[in-house]
């Protein structure tokens, strides 16, 4: 079919992408030919798209599961002293738009490897979060399942919490149920540590349950994990692990948290990403650090490493709160770029593309392996590790017998 093409011709090229692309993405339906061409002329290279390779599948798939090829992606490349996107992307995208348009790659194929994003106008590579090794940890299936109503935003080009929540309902409520259960049954202070990709909701989950809790008698706290973060500029480009975060300071926190004392922690400043404490550690001048007062319930959020021993031994039950990429995306162009202002929008893209992969295998993966619950919104799947099921079910029937 490629042979019988005309490349050449862009505005044919375009039309016939156009039709293609509302198999890919349902949201393209919403766009009228020229406002679909207005994006692809961002992307259509100056020598046409028959230069565009049609690359091998098979090259693709192995392309796609490198470290290197995700670690090389470049976030700020400049042209002209304006931030653009990475050739890397930029080229992956073109190879993807022309092997559509040839009939090389099936929407289906496509799909099952990456996803479109409309408001960046690139195919993004679609993360898989679930390895053997964790489904095993967990048992082999998830502990409960709903619906799945994600796909609901599937058009959308961009998100609000509440869209999100509404679709979260039923597995967000079966989430805080067994939340409030493993606390009355656990001695305090009980610390639980809420991590998950950003803008999967976990401030918000926790927001819920501080209200839901407050109720019970029992004094509630949250620690945003995130607040120990380095400078931005230090910690960009660099493996999330305990060098980019204020260990020491982490350390000596949740030791005072744990003795029922008051803690006083960093405060980040997400806008200018910049730490109230410099790189040793030691409060810079004119800045104000964040008082914890102690609870009897402390939900530590954010994404740290709770897996290393010396700090898993103080956590009373590990969370992984999960949604894939593309709906966190979503989420994250009207809250990040549209409210926030905090990126510039094809720095954005190129930062998006380049940590979801890396994030996954050098953060969240590790996580998963050890933590004792993963809500996947997504998936509308609560999985729990067979040790926290058998403990709930023995709490279940105590309950029962002094009934």
């Amino acid at each position: 079919m490629s042979e019988l093409f005309n490349f050449s011709d862009h505005k044919v090229f375009s039309k016939d992408l156009y039709i293609k692309m509302q198999h890919v993405h349902p949201g393209i339906s919403d766009l009228e030919w020229y406002e679909f061409d207005y994006a692809l002329d961002n992307l259509t290279p100056s020598s046409g798209w028959d230069s565009v390779p049609v690359i091998d599948r098979a090259e693709i798939s192995n392309q796609i599961n490198q470290i290197r090829f995700f670690k090389e992606i470049q976030l700020k490349p400049l042209k002209e002293n304006r931030i653009i996107l990475d050739e890397k992307i930029a080229s992956l995208t073109r190879t993807l738009f022309k092997g559509l348009v040839s009939g090389a790659y099936s929407p289906e194929w496509i799909n099952s490897l990456f996803y479109f994003d409309i408001r960046g106008f690139l195919f993004f590579v679609r993360t898989r979060y679930f390895s053997p090794e964790i489904i095993a940890h967990f048992g082999g299936k998830p502990f409960l399942e709903y619906e799945k109503r994600q796909h609901t935003l599937d058009a959308c080009q961009d998100i609000g919490y509440r869209e999100l929540a509404s679709t979260n309902r039923e597995i967000d409520q079966a989430f805080i149920g067994i939340i409030e259960k493993l606390i009355n049954i656990s001695s305090t202070p009980f610390l639980l540590t809420l991590a998950g990709p950003s803008g999967a909701g976990k401030t918000e989950i926790v927001d819920r349950l501080h209200h839901i809790l407050s109720g019970t008698g029992k004094s509630i706290t949250a620690v945003e994990m995130d607040n120990f973060f380095k400078d931005g500029d230090f910690r960009d480009g660099r493996v999330l692990d305990e060098n980019v975060i204020h260990f020491e300071l982490v350390r000596q926190s949740l030791s005072l948290i744990m003795q029922g004392k008051p803690a006083t922690i960093p405060r980040y400043n997400f806008l200018t990403t910049a730490s109230s404490h410099d790189l040793d550690g030691n409060l810079r001048y004119g800045e104000k650090p964040i008082e914890i007062m102690p609870a009897d319930v402390v939900f530590l959020e954010g994404n740290f490493p709770f897996h290393l021993p010396e700090i898993a031994k103080w956590i009373g039950v590990k969370i992984v709160y999960l949604t894939d990429d593309p709906i966190r995306l979503k989420r994250k162009w009207r809250r990040d770029i549209d409210y926030r202002k905090k990126y510039d929008q094809v720095y954005f893209c190129n930062r998006y593309f380049r940590t979801q992969f890396l994030r996954a295998q050098e953060v969240y993966r590790p996580l998963m392996e050890v933590c004792d619950i993963v809500v996947d919104t997504t998936a509308a799947a609560l999985w729990l590790t067979p040790d926290l099921e058998r403990q709930l079910t023995t709490a279940f029937v105590n309950e029962s017998n002094h009934r």
